[in-house]
């Protein structure tokens, strides 16, 4: 029960004048809940520490005394004076031999108290906190300017959300028995810090299964576990990127890719890409000056198309030629819809010039936050080093989890009944837009990932999309992927088909053609 007493209300409207020399101290406006799970000298520390830095306690105002504090609050004389004894160590209060305790006078006369203000006296305030703020970074701006990747409408994954799996899909049962045999097996090792580079049976079971599903192989040791495909990008733009360098892109492009260029303070440079992939004979006119490129060769994004052969031949040889770096994010190249894998670039890469970037977000499921890089042999001990000067290594249970699920087979059994799961959704996709959207709209080819790319006609992307969100469908608008002018940008939209089962797909394209519908309305009115 809360004890709130008349006379601490009256004394701490008095507290707000100046302490009078006449009056003792009284009771303060301090509530205890003796049902909270918060100790009851936290809950009076806390209150007393409020009534300071809100300045209803101004400096040099006299507190009880830890007697005539307990007396009033109903509690034990030992929790008050452990509360005021602790306020007075963090300078708080302060004591007089004779006088009492009193609220210490060489507070400043904010006290801080913004720690504690009302959203009324927050946003008063605001301007005069930003004016005492340092200045950040010149590269906040690039960075925070990244246009999104996805959005999101809700929590629940709706029709058309990007860079989600089919979470219902996954083997939960199987992922949670294995999670519980990790923590029976877990040793004093386990619970300290682990290798910079990730858990060593994880890298093993990585360098494994690229050689059997990507055509190329790796040592143990060329794998370094990192928390996530954009953890890894950071990290190896942060390596190879001198400030103000150039790094060449495709275009349209990942944005998380551009984040991380920016975060390393580099210059994108992009690049544009055609039906057969990254234009490699403008990389080497239109971009002569970097010696990073950054590809999705796969699948590229968002386009979807992959990186043709006799290309492939022509980035490796010009990176050889330059000593360039090739970044290749191979995505969700698991994930062909009626033709066989596409082998990745590094594969092909005989020259220790390609830097490969995997996740297990798009096969597994997002939060899981594990990904991985391939370097060359002599670049592992730098990055390795990096990490540690970073966040030292991804958690030790959650690797030893992912190790078993490789090693034991359940990934490669996953991955099949996801890709007959996949085309299924693409199938519903496909006819759920000739249904709907016949005459709005186009489908693209799509051989590979979870995602599909429409163009659109007679109507702003943008404006589909304002009108798909309010509708809380999460499609993207194509031209948001783009670094370059907008002479070069495509009208279209990004679908994702792998977040939601076939019939919500459906209602979807029901949705998306009103959607499209009330834009081309919007956009007549406006030019009317």
């Amino acid at each position: 029960m809360s004890i709130a007493r008349p006379a601490a209300r009256d004394y701490a409207a008095e507290s707000m004048s100046a302490p009078r020399k006449d009056r003792p101290p009284g009771p303060l406006l301090v509530r205890v809940d003796p049902r909270s799970d918060t100790p009851l000298q936290t809950q009076i520390y806390a209150g007393i520490r409020r009534a300071i830095l809100e300045r209803v306690l101004l400096p040099g105002t006299p507190v009880p005394s830890s007697r005539a504090l307990a007396a009033d609050l109903g509690v034990s004389r030992t929790t008050t004076l452990l509360a005021l004894e602790q306020l007075a160590a963090e300078g708080y209060l302060t004591s007089r031999r004779g006088a009492g305790t009193f609220v210490s006078p060489d507070l400043p006369d904010d006290g801080g108290r913004d720690a504690f203000a009302t959203p009324v006296a927050a946003a008063k305030g605001a301007r005069r906190r930003t004016e005492r703020r340092p200045a950040l970074s010149a590269r906040t701006g690039q960075v925070v300017d990244v246009a999104p990747i996805a959005v999101r409408a809700s929590s629940v994954p709706r029709p058309f959300r990007l860079g989600t799996p089919a979470l219902d899909r996954f083997p939960i049962a199987t992922w949670t028995r294995i999670a519980r045999k990790q923590l029976g097996r877990l040793t004093f090792e386990h619970l300290d810090y682990g290798p910079p580079g990730g858990f060593p049976p994880l890298r093993q079971a990585i360098a494994d299964y690229v050689s059997r599903s990507r055509g190329t192989r790796c040592a143990p040791d060329q794998v370094v576990v990192v928390n996530g495909a954009q953890h890894g990008l950071e990290l190896i733009f942060q390596l190879l990127v001198d400030p103000g360098a150039a790094v060449a892109v495709e275009d349209p492009v990942y944005p998380g890719a551009v984040g991380a260029i920016a975060a390393a303070d580099g210059r994108p440079v992009p690049v544009p890409v055609d039906a057969e992939g990254l234009d490699t004979h403008y990389l080497q006119r239109g971009a002569a000056t970097a010696r990073i490129v950054y590809v999705t060769p796969s699948h590229q994004f968002p386009l979807g198309v992959p990186l043709s052969l006799p290309r492939r031949l022509e980035l490796l040889a010009w990176a050889r030629r330059t000593g360039a770096w090739i970044v290749e994010d191979d995505y969700d190249s698991e994930f062909r819809h009626g033709a066989r894998p596409i082998p990745c670039l590094h594969g092909l890469d005989r020259d220790g010039r390609v830097v490969y970037v995997g996740t297990f977000s798009k096969t597994l499921f997002p939060s899981l936050r594990l990904g991985f890089v391939i370097v060359p042999e002599e670049l592992s001990p730098v990055v390795q080093r990096a990490r540690q000067a970073s966040d030292l290594h991804p958690a030790t249970g959650t690797q030893a989890v992912l190790a078993e699920f490789l090693a034991g087979g359940h990934f490669d059994r996953h991955l099949r009944r996801m890709r007959r799961e996949y085309r299924a959704r693409l199938d519903a996709l496909s006819d759920a837009l000739a249904r709907h959207c016949a005459g709005a709209l186009t489908l693209r080819p799509t051989t590979t990932g979870l995602h599909a790319v429409v163009d659109l006609h007679g109507v702003d992307d943008r404006a589909v999309f304002e009108e798909a969100l309010a509708r809380e469908l999460e499609v993207m608008p194509l031209s948001n992927y783009y670094a370059s002018s907008s002479d070069a940008r495509a009208n279209g939209l990004v679908l994702g088909f792998a977040a939601v089962r076939p019939e919500l797909l459906d209602r979807g394209a029901a949705m998306l053609a009103e959607a499209i519908s009330a834009a081309g309305r919007r956009e007549g009115l406006r030019r009317r």
